[in-house]
């Protein structure tokens, strides 16, 4: 990267309104790098530039990448899978439906009705879920952790635990989970030298909440099932493997409610890094939240069309009306790949000019190794979401 240049017709700001001597708006895409912390370029289109049809592969670039580089079960087309459809499992460890996944992290959707009926231990990495729906208790080495719907909750690696969800048939423990191999924390931005929270971070240590302790707890469960390189492996224990009596430290599972955070506004379309939540080895983990939209006269508040040619971008669908996304509801994932530029869906640019407000409530991450889905996924995948781009 040299240095700035501009030519042709810009607007006098980034993200505003640019249109023809016709009065026809023109498309801004931005190409960025790492995410959107490094250098980028913004261009103008006149048409929307994220509408390109996938077609079958051409034979003449077959054997023109390393064989173990080319996974032709993988196409690269953005795509839309509904974990609603996901089938119902009796418990938290027994419903876990893998849908992609890369070497920092794997990201499923549970469908639970019933308590884990053994403790469970991840020995690969912390697990941050997200509770779209239901209630109940982490019950931990480290005592109760009460968690709602709107929680955010991580369980550090290694923490032996087990689900108890309120029981209620009508409404199933439902959970989005980053499994993180590299671990989950808080970005450093958002602390100071002594690793307080700012004064300016979107939350502060009371939005936190910790296990109560309860002391030594025999539920008669004496199982627990260890996963380590994705293989699981069980233990039987003599003993209460809750024999805890008393502990001190930094490491322990805790719930946020995403309606904790606190999202900035501005004159002008922010980046998500602005929505920055919790940070991942590959993975920035953002939250979407109800919030007055762009203030500038001339904003477009909808998403602009966006080349990430670093970053995978994954959406988790929560609740509230999108305004760049139809067809879209509780529950939806959505993957949009590097390598092909992604945005609203037709008429969705256009259509946000004015809007003062927006209901939306979302976890995004963006991941800086691509990802596959897994064959499972395809069984909750919706076939025509690409076409829905044109």
């Amino acid at each position: 990267m040299l240095d700035r240049v501009s030519a042709g017709t810009v607007p006098p700001k980034h993200h505003v309104a640019l249109r023809s001597d016709g009065g026809a708006l023109r498309y801004e895409e931005c190409l960025t790098r790492r995410g959107f912390d490094g250098p980028y370029s913004i261009l103008y289109h006149a048409n929307r530039p994220h509408t390109g049809r996938p077609v079958e592969t051409p034979h003449r670039y077959e054997g023109r990448v390393p064989a173990s580089r080319a996974n032709k079960n993988s196409a690269l087309r953005r795509r839309h899978f509904r974990s609603a459809n996901a089938p119902e499992g009796n418990s938290c460890l027994e419903a876990r439906l893998p849908l992609l996944y890369n070497d920092d992290v794997t990201l499923s959707v549970v469908r639970a009705q019933h308590a884990d009926p053994a403790y469970f231990v991840n020995a690969d990495g912390d697990e941050l879920f997200f509770v779209q729906s239901g209630s109940g208790t982490l019950r931990s080495v480290f005592g109760d952790l009460e968690f709602r719907a709107g929680d955010y909750v991580c369980i550090p690696k290694g923490i032996i635990h087990r689900f108890i969800p309120v029981i209620a048939p009508a409404f199933p423990l439902e959970l989005f989970l980053v499994e993180c191999r590299g671990g989950v924390g808080l970005p450093q931005q958002w602390r100071n030298e002594v690793g307080q929270l700012r004064m300016d971070a979107p939350y502060c240590h009371r939005d936190f909440r910790r296990p109560t302790f309860q002391g030594l707890c025999d539920e008669g469960v004496r199982e627990v099932i260890v996963k380590r390189h994705d293989v699981f492996h069980g233990f039987l224990y003599d003993h209460a493997p809750l024999d805890v009596v008393g502990w001190d430290g930094t490491v322990y599972p805790w719930a946020f409610p995403i309606l904790a955070f606190q999202p900035r506004v501005s004159s002008v379309h922010l980046p998500p890094t602005w929505h920055g939540t919790f940070a991942a080895r590959g993975a920035l983990i953002c939250s979407f939240v109800p919030r007055p939209l762009d203030f500038h006269p001339e904003a477009i508040p909808c998403p602009y069309p966006h080349s990430s040619v670093d970053i995978d971008e994954v959406i988790y669908y929560v609740s509230g009306a999108f305004s760049s996304r139809t067809g879209v509801a509780a529950g939806s994932v959505t993957l949009h790949p590097a390598g092909i530029p992604h945005g609203p869906h037709p008429g969705r640019y256009e259509g946000s000019l004015g809007a003062t407000y927006t209901d939306e409530t979302a976890v995004m991450l963006d991941c800086t190794l691509p990802l596959t889905a897994t064959p499972l996924a395809e069984q909750v995948e919706e076939a025509g979401y690409e076409d829905s781009f044109v």
